[in-house]
């Protein structure tokens, strides 16, 4: 018979599933939305410009509502906060297919960013919290199915839009299949009561001992956001390769980030987190080293590795962070995912506003110096802070 201190001690396994599944299930629904952003273009009939400055929109959301819901976190607590986030992002989801007009639009995504980032936030605390009580790394298996659930999303997506599906039912649809899984997820959550009151400023800018950590994670998610909005730009335009074959670079990138996430917690667990995070930042630069090379084929093993350098680092700095000494995990995770997000942001213009002045080859070849400073300065990841 199991005692009560052995049924303590054990890894909480339900609530490890449970956010698992909100993981997969925020991937999922998301990426559901995004395959249908070329349908919902064609049917308010916008500009490429002013579907730019709709989709930004969604950006802005979530930028508010981070530093917000860390805040909340340490008042509620993170299993609150994520049923909450998690019911409130499934029913957004169904916003953009009833936007009729471009402002329409904006407030919809507005509403779905803010929900999607929050979700982000109270997620990772939930995780981090988990974490702990596994003693070991799990967190980038959680993100690993994330990227598995957004892949089954656009294959979904994809499916409805082919079949010529309005987007309103689809994504209503997927909205109400969204809310179903959710109640069953949220019952496996594990409960914080004793980690209350420990909320720190509602702007979450990463406190000092987490700035490079926060600099590091700027980076990594810039060079997400670059090669997911670039890569198959680059290959059809830059190389001169056909469509397909450019859809291939960030589908290369996109599974090799989703099998190194899935790999990578037993990575930092044989080879410590600082070491996983140093090798991902040199194969982010000797990724951007072959893409740039100007052979398709080499661009797209390039990307690959890309895909496979960011994998973990993302996910192994948030749960160093949600260690440092002297700050709330729920802050500390906050200020990461608020400098990652602004990093993947700024990536894509970036690379643009560089392409104009250089070429789109050489302003890609920022990503490769931005993976070698990840690789000098990623033991910080491994270390603890002083309180």
């Amino acid at each position: 018979m199991t005692t009560v201190a052995e049924a303590a001690a054990a890894p909480p396994r339900a609530a490890r599933l449970a956010v698992a599944l909100i993981f997969g299930l925020n991937g999922l629904a998301l990426a559901n939305w995004i395959a249908r952003i070329p349908d919902a273009k064609l049917q308010l009939g916008l500009s490429d410009q002013l579907l730019g400055v709709v989709l930004f929109f969604a950006a802005i959301g979530a930028l508010v509502a981070q530093p917000t819901v860390g805040w909340l976190i340490g008042r509620v607590g993170s299993q609150r906060m994520t049923a909450i986030m998690l019911f409130a992002f499934c029913a957004s989801v169904a916003l953009p297919g009833l936007a009729t007009s471009a402002p329409a639009l904006m407030a919809a995504l507005f509403v779905l960013g803010a929900c999607n980032g929050g979700l982000d936030v109270a997620m990772n605390a939930q995780a981090a919290l988990v974490e702990r009580r596994y003693t070991r790394p799990i967190m980038s298996s959680f993100h690993g199915l994330w990227s598995v659930g957004g892949l089954a999303g656009a294959a979904l997506g994809g499916l409805f839009a082919a079949q010529a599906v309005p987007v309103s039912a689809h994504l209503l649809g997927c909205a109400l299949v969204a809310l179903a899984i959710a109640a069953l997820a949220i019952r496996g959550l594990l409960p914080d009561a004793d980690e209350r009151g420990e909320a720190g400023p509602s702007f979450a800018l990463p406190p000092r001992a987490l700035l490079l950590l926060g600099l590091i994670a700027f980076g990594v998610l810039l060079c997400e956001g670059a090669v997911a909005d670039w890569s198959a730009v680059y290959l059809r335009e830059g190389l001169g390769s056909a469509p397909g074959v450019a859809a291939t670079g960030y589908a290369v990138f996109s599974l090799l980030m989703a099998a190194g996430r899935l790999t990578g917690d037993g990575l930092a667990l044989r080879l410590g987190p600082a070491a996983v995070v140093r090798a991902g930042g040199a194969l982010v630069a000797l990724g951007i080293g072959l893409a740039i090379g100007g052979a398709p084929a080499l661009a797209i093993v390039g990307f690959g590795l890309v895909g496979a350098g960011l994998a973990c680092s993302f996910p192994l700095i948030l749960s160093a962070a949600a260690r440092t000494p002297g700050v709330a995990a729920s802050t500390a995770i906050a200020a990461i995912a608020t400098a990652g997000y602004t990093g993947f942001l700024v990536g894509p213009p970036l690379i643009g506003s560089l392409a104009e002045a250089l070429t789109l080859r050489w302003a890609l070849g920022l990503l490769g110096l931005v993976g070698l400073l990840v690789a000098l300065f990623g033991g910080a990841v491994g270390r603890r802070p002083a309180e």
